[in-house]
């Protein structure tokens, strides 16, 4: 496939492009409608976008040109495209969180993240796909179509956010948001060759952000580098008094940070319990390569223990069902959502079941009916009671291994992009691919997933977790922007642009 102005612009960076704009090089809508019409080629093929909106990028991006041109200060990325996950409300634009049951949701408000965005005067291209309620590991359990891996278009591209990673690997938007429960920035930006970022707790707002369960949800920026990803962290974060669990705290200098490039002195701390035994050969040879890179780049690496990390799964799939059975019992066909009504004269109970039943996936339904069940009755204190136990020894792990290092690292997936598929029909095997990142949602540390290379046996992308303690995400950047300039270096090259020419697909 040839390559054309429109691609050359696509590939720049949001850093490159903000940098362009901000000179009089190209103008906003020349960038825009170049993300547009890339869209229109590729999207067909890989299903990353639910919703296109060139109308309402273009409208922003002719305002953005204007204003630069009148003299007006804009904000370090005006003008620069973003993608916007379909779990967070945008007022006008359907919004559907992946389900049947939101199909036809227009939202009469602006969740909080995108008002910023729409305040950093950035041009919005549309919403991207995602697993139903952000239940899933794979954008397999979309009610509208799976998304595929722009590396391999036979292969997943992570979840729940793989649209948002999708989007990003393929150039068909330099920034997007993701959502991330259990590992749904992560994990996609790990098997796309991508950055992903989890905030801390509470960093970023989730007012108006379609809840799955809310003691886990965290917002957070996907780019290609950790420097973009930085300048979207920034726009994103800081306190909301719309939302209870916002943080009323300075936002961290994220984007200082993401000009480290010495790490002399930083105790990197390799958590015994998440690497080695169980990960793909592969990704555990490029994270044993990244460690040398970050011992020449100065840090010092140890080993820590956190004994309870293997309980966490388990005691996440007792307290993120729970959550979402509560969470998402507002959809009871009354009020919004799909209403399916049965013939004759049905009660409210059989309008409400039969509209459920419609309206969620097979993965919904199964996660509603654990979470029911260990919330009723005589199973709370066995089972979710248990859970939150867990859930704070392992927030005493961290504590703990922080006290010995200023970062934590591991593999961020244990396995490179598995087949459209494969594990559609075992559960347990789809939810280990959470295994490494769901410590951190529990405990509420941020994280961040830069590449680490591809693997020898498939040439896929392989990801490396950077975890640090609450309110500290500016090590992420810093340690993420040192090791991505010295992995660029001794790797030859930066890991997305190895990637194949998606094949356009009838």
């Amino acid at each position: 496939m040839s390559t054309t102005l429109s691609d050359d612009l696509t590939r720049l960076s949001a850093v490159q492009m903000a940098d362009r704009l901000a000179d009089g090089a190209i103008t906003s809508e020349q960038l825009t409608q170049a993300h547009l019409d890339r869209i229109v080629r590729l999207n067909p093929t890989l299903n990353a976008y639910l919703l296109v909106d060139p109308e309402g990028a273009l409208a922003t991006a002719r305002e953005v040109d204007r204003a630069r041109a009148a003299g007006e200060d804009l904000p370090r990325l005006a003008g620069v495209p973003v993608a916007v996950k379909d779990i967070a409300c945008t007022e006008g634009m359907t919004t559907t969180a992946g389900s049947r049951m939101l199909a036809d949701f227009v939202p009469p408000y602006d969740a909080t993240i995108v008002t910023r965005i729409r305040d950093a005067r950035m041009p919005i291209l549309g919403k991207t796909n995602m697993d139903e309620f952000a239940m899933g590991s794979s954008t397999e359990h979309s009610a509208f179509g799976p998304t595929r891996n722009p590396w391999d278009l036979d292969r997943i591209p992570g979840g729940s956010g793989g649209g948002s990673s999708a989007a990003v690997a393929a150039y068909l938007a330099p920034l997007a948001v993701g959502s991330d429960t259990g590992g749904s920035i992560r994990q996609p930006a790990a098997v796309t060759g991508t950055v992903g970022t989890k905030p801390t707790y509470g960093a970023v707002s989730r007012y108006g952000v379609i809840a799955l369960a809310s003691s886990l949800d965290q917002i957070g920026p996907c780019a290609r580098t950790v420097a973009d990803a930085a300048l979207l962290h920034e726009v994103l974060a800081g306190h909301d008094p719309m939302d209870s669990t916002s943080i009323d705290a300075p936002v961290p200098d994220v984007v200082g940070a993401s000009g480290t490039t010495d790490l002399t002195g930083l105790r990197v701390g390799v958590v015994r319990e998440i690497s080695g035994e169980g990960f793909q050969a592969g990704v555990q040879a490029r994270f044993d390569e990244a460690l040398d890179q970050l011992r020449a780049l100065g840090a010092e690496i140890v080993e820590v223990s956190c004994p309870h990390f293997g309980y966490a799964m388990a005691a996440y799939y007792l307290i993120l069902p729970s959550e979402a059975s509560s969470n998402l019992a507002r959809y009871d066909a009354m009020r919004y959502g799909l209403r399916e009504t049965p013939e004759g004269s049905p009660s409210a109970e059989q309008v409400m079941a039969a509209s459920r039943d419609a309206g969620f996936g097979d993965e919904v339904k199964r996660r509603i009916i654990l979470g029911t069940y260990a919330l009723s009755s005589g199973y709370y204190d066995a089972y979710y009671g248990q859970a939150q136990k867990v859930r704070t020894l392992i927030a005493r792990d961290f504590e703990a291994a922080f006290e010995q290092a200023d970062v934590l690292v591991s593999p961020t997936s244990p396995t490179t992009a598995f087949a459209l598929g494969d594990k559609t029909e075992d559960p347990m095997a789809m939810y280990l691919n959470d295994i490494a990142t769901i410590p951190a949602n529990l405990a509420g540390v941020p994280g961040m997933s830069i590449p680490s290379g591809t693997a020898d046996e498939d040439s896929l992308p392989a990801g490396l977790q950077i975890l640090a303690p609450a309110m500290q995400d500016q090590r992420l950047y810093a340690v993420g922007a040192a090791l991505e300039a010295r992995l660029r270096e001794t790797q030859g090259g930066y890991v997305i642009e190895q990637a194949p020419e998606i094949e356009v697909r009838a």
